[in-house]
């Protein structure tokens, strides 16, 4: 699944276009790396946003497409900064 796409179904980005602007502006990291819109989420993949007064570090429990609300906090898990 999309890096956008992603963030936009387990609720950490509200929008797809906002995480897509977060990806193309660099506030987006993935495995410590620099991430694109594009990236091809996986399991266990720490992704870091640097978005607001502080950054928020999660890693990557499951990928699913669609996701109810209460099943979104599920896809992640938040990790240690």
């Amino acid at each position: 699944m999309r890096l956008d796409k992603y963030l936009k179904i387990s609720r950490l980005i509200k929008r797809r276009t906002i995480a897509n602007e977060a990806c193309d502006a660099g506030k987006v990291l993935v495995n410590g790396k620099i991430a694109r819109a594009s990236y091809d989420v996986k399991v266990n993949d720490v992704i870091e946003i640097q978005m607001g007064a502080r950054p928020v570090k999660v890693r990557v429990l499951t990928v699913t497409e669609h996701a109810t609300k209460a099943d979104a906090a599920e896809m992640y898990e938040v990790a240690n900064a």
